[in-house]
């Protein structure tokens, strides 16, 4: 079986996820340094911040980083969605005193296309990683031809088959209790989705090149056993979440710490997408799933003065708390530590 190390000169089988929002290349450094496969989230960059961030990790380290990106289809117009949405968040704006119409300019999240193709064909990364499917097959091809090593996120068996067909050199297996974006892509229907421990092993068994494990691994245990059950690696977010070069809100550390962090639903009312976050007020009374919500990642534009207005309150009631379902992991360590406490390399003080 072809080892990580092969695969992408990784030292260790960890790989950080990467987590939009919450991080930038400072976590990225810290993890490659510490010989993980540190991560940089690319889809809601400009390309001149990617080339930034791109050139903070080069000074740092000449360890291998991978760029993520997402492959969704950017959805249509729909104001009378979009009018109906807000409505529905009106008593919020009431509440806290805002205009219904104000537009924060929520974050957007950018597909994959040509001019970030040309990008990615610039800088070179070692490693790159999609979510929600693959680009067209040109761009996939175009980066590939450069040296870049393509990993994918599957849900499903089916997902994991495509994606081999299709030329990714790795999968990552995001069982359900992964935080964050849910990457399915060849259905809708969150039914057809496993833990990762009953995914990771049926993919392993179905496909030829590497599988790595997403989705509730917050400890040296919890990779060792991914790695008996067939996985080249781990990748970790959550566990990452409270280190010291993590970007993570003070609100968003704070429930991560609190028993809040034990409830976490898969929701659609914060981007239009289903994703896994710690349970608030907005999932409560908005969701967790739910129809009126515009399509991703059009949903976000409506929320972002309610996000802002209450964060500066010091609540979380309209903020992405994006966590999995196991917070066991997260600690106030640097990202190297927690690197090499994942690796089951050194003990954390």
């Amino acid at each position: 079986m072809t080892t990580l190390r092969e695969l992408l000169n990784v030292e260790y089988p960890v790989i950080q996820a990467p987590m939009a929002g919450v991080q930038d290349s400072a976590l990225t450094i810290a993890v490659s340094k510490a010989g993980g496969l540190g991560s940089l989230p690319c889809a809601m960059l400009t390309g001149d911040k990617i080339r930034e961030e791109v050139a903070s990790i080069r000074a740092a380290t000449d360890r291998p980083f991978n760029l993520n990106f997402f492959c969704h289809t950017q959805p249509p117009e729909d104001p009378e969605k979009e009018a109906a949405w807000r409505q529905s968040l009106q008593p919020y704006y009431g509440e806290l005193g805002l205009d219904a119409t104000d537009d924060a300019g929520g974050a957007s999240r950018r597909p994959f296309d040509e001019p970030t193709a040309d990008l990615v064909a610039e800088l070179k990364p070692a490693v790159v990683s999609f979510h929600f499917g693959l680009p067209a097959p040109d761009l996939l091809a175009y980066i590939k031809s450069r040296g870049v090593k393509v990993l994918a996120s599957a849900t499903t068996v089916a997902e994991a088959l495509w994606l081999e067909e299709r030329g990714a050199d790795a999968i990552i297996a995001q069982g359900l209790e992964a935080g964050g974006h849910r990457g399915h892509f060849l259905s809708d229907d969150l039914g057809l989705h496993m833990g990762t421990f009953a995914l990771l092993p049926q993919i392993v068994s179905r496909v030829k090149i590497p599988v790595i494990a997403a989705g509730g691994i917050a400890s040296a245990e919890g990779v060792e056993a991914a790695t008996k059950l067939g996985a080249v690696a781990a990748q970790v977010g959550t566990a990452y979440l409270l280190c010291t070069e993590a970007k993570t809100s003070a609100i968003h550390r704070a429930a991560l710490r609190s028993e809040q962090a034990s409830h976490t639903e898969i929701t659609n009312v914060f981007s239009g997408r289903p994703a896994r976050g710690i349970v608030n007020r907005l999932i409560r009374e908005q969701g967790p799933l739910s129809t009126r919500v515009p399509d991703f990642p059009n949903a976000t534009a409506a929320l972002a003065p309610l996000r802002s207005e209450a964060e500066k309150r010091g609540k979380g009631d309209f903020s992405p708390l994006w966590a999995g379902q196991n917070t066991t992991g997260c600690e106030e360590i640097s990202a190297g530590e927690m690197t090499l406490k994942l690796a089951g390399a050194q003990q954390a003080s």
